[in-house]
């Protein structure tokens, strides 16, 4: 990819409310904040829901289309993820609703683990359901990784060839009860990165810039929003365009490009049934 770098753009995710956030929560704002990021450059963006009248998460697919409509009318090309998270909804028939409307990609957390506020559930068994349920609607999924653990059995299930190219991985780091960003730590997930794939890195509240950083330098990208980070520096609170916007002049002083939605899509992350 030379100098391109893949930025996934994460606008919403299940933790940020009005209270203590900018973050878009209504269908029409997370489609704004993604069209706008859209026009500033990224490659793809990972979305969540929230009903339009409680601002609760949700997995519906009504409340998804929207959004995924809304995406797809204003940003043409990009590539569209959908969190198939167990955070708060376990259950399989839930997590998978919104397959039904064939975005490119779905998430796919490797393991269970634990946050602060709370755990998401992904038993082995769950993962595997959840690989076929994608593999059924032509989705690719979009790995997640916390820890060296999480990156290990996705090489285990690459090499049984459950998992199936092509492969995009993001690696999270700065959860409490994961993997930190420090350079040793990232270096060994580093050397563990499969053969034909994509890694972006990102963190955790503080450490989002630091993991964006070294991102940029030594893997293939990185993933920036406000799902992971609410603050541009301190407590001060920011929007996600305030975070894309420092993203692109850190690229800029490194002279680094933008991987663009349609280079992306070329590599095979476009919805196999599309």
């Amino acid at each position: 990819m030379n100098n391109s770098k893949i930025i996934n753009f994460t606008p919403t995710g299940t933790q940020p409310n009005r209270k203590n956030s900018l973050a878009p929560l209504t269908p029409s704002e997370i489609i704004e904040d993604v069209h706008q990021a859209y026009e500033l450059g990224i490659t793809l963006t990972h979305i969540h829901a929230r009903d339009p009248i409680t601002l609760e998460n949700t997995y519906k697919k009504d409340v998804y289309g929207e959004i995924i409509n809304g995406i797809r009318k204003y940003c043409p090309n990009l590539c569209i993820c959908v969190s198939l998270t167990g955070r708060l909804y376990p259950e399989i028939e839930k997590r998978t609703e919104v397959l039904d409307l064939h975005p490119d990609m779905g998430s796919l957390t490797m393991s269970s683990l634990n946050f602060p506020t709370g755990s998401s559930t992904n038993e082995p068994n769950t993962i595997l359901k959840l690989i076929e349920k994608m593999e059924e609607f032509g989705v690719i999924p979009e790995i997640e990784c916390f820890d060296s653990g999480m990156l290990n059995y996705t090489n285990y299930l690459i090499n049984k060839k459950i998992l199936k190219p092509p492969y995009y991985i993001n690696v999270i780091l700065g959860n409490l009860y994961n993997a930190q960003s420090d350079l040793t730590t990232i270096s060994s997930i580093l050397n563990l990165k499969p053969q034909n794939s994509l890694i972006c890195l990102g963190g955790i509240g503080k450490e989002q810039l630091k993991s964006n950083v070294i991102g940029l330098l030594y893997s293939d990208g990185i993933r920036v929003g406000l799902e992971d980070n609410l603050h541009i520096k301190d407590k001060i609170k920011t929007t996600n365009i305030q975070l894309l916007k420092r993203i692109h002049e850190i690229m800029n002083e490194l002279n680094f490009n933008v991987l663009t939605p349609l280079e992306f899509k070329k590599l095979g992350f476009s919805n196999k049934n599309g």
